[in-house]
């Protein structure tokens, strides 16, 4: 199939409504491209375990579909559970981001498997956070000491406001070897250098012999921004962030109103 594509879709805000559902009109059009040989990958600042179910709806698995997990941090097939990519912060850096967090009072977690993990006082936007993506918050006593792994991805929360301040003195604090950028006005998102979307949506193209101007990117958070400019075609969402906007090529609906199912008709159909 020479002009095969694949669409990668931001999840929140993208490839589910308000409710947190994909709409039935928006499945079938995924599956029905999918039949014809073209290839979805999720791209989320979720852990994999928050993005298994939808992957499951989408019958990624039996199309061999990708999901990128934290913003890229972990890229996996769908069919054979492998590891196409995955890049961590070193260990390193973590009482440096800890002791940040403490003495400005913000949330901080990372992720063990299917649990949550935090050193701070548990706060609405890390219960927020381990509902959506089907964990368990675990508080545990010696942070520094319970985190002897390299995280994929670390998770600061923070009243809107104050996450603004803080992304931009993190930022200098962790330049040059991190990233760090806000998923929610109230989620600092850190990964290690060379983790975005549109980083790992290149490691996955060339890894499975497609090319760039094949690739279709849908979001419409600010960590989108990277892969919808890195995109052969890159959307915005009609709700998207406006500066997601002002860097695609097409502004699709919203996701409330099956604006992904726009993008297929438009683009690959």
């Amino acid at each position: 199939m020479n002009n095969r594509k694949i669409l990668i879709l931001d999840i929140d805000g993208t490839l589910v409504n308000s409710k947190k559902e994909i709409t039935p009109e928006t499945l079938k059009y995924l599956l029905k491209i999918q039949e014809q040989g073209h290839i979805v990958a999720l791209a989320s600042g979720r852990p994999y375990p928050g993005m298994k179910a939808f992957a499951k709806q989408l019958k990624l698995q039996e199309y061999g579909g990708y999901v990128l997990s934290f913003n890229g941090g972990k890229v996996i097939s769908c069919k054979t559970e492998e590891v196409v990519f995955q890049k961590a912060i070193p260990n390193s850096y973590l009482k440096t981001i800890y002791d940040y967090a403490i003495s400005n009072q913000l949330g901080m977690v990372t992720y063990k498997g299917d649990e949550v993990l935090t050193g701070t006082e548990i706060d609405g936007y890390m219960e927020y956070e381990a509902r959506l993506n089907s964990m368990v918050i675990h508080k545990v006593d010696d942070f520094l000491d319970a985190v002897d792994f390299d995280m994929t991805k670390c998770l600061l929360t923070a009243e809107p406001a104050k996450a603004e301040v803080c992304e931009k003195e993190l930022a200098e604090l962790l330049s040059p070897g991190l990233n760090v950028f806000r998923s929610e006005p109230y989620f600092i998102e850190i990964t290690t250098k060379g983790v975005d979307k549109a980083e790992s949506v290149d490691k996955l193209v060339k890894a499975i012999g497609m090319k760039q101007e094949d690739t279709i990117c849908c979001g419409d958070g600010f960590n989108d921004l990277t892969m919808v400019q890195y995109a052969g075609v890159g959307v915005a969402m009609g709700n998207a962030q406006q500066v997601v906007k002002d860097n695609a090529d097409y502004i699709t609906a919203s996701c409330d109103e099956d604006g992904i199912v726009q993008v297929i008709k438009e683009f690959i159909l």
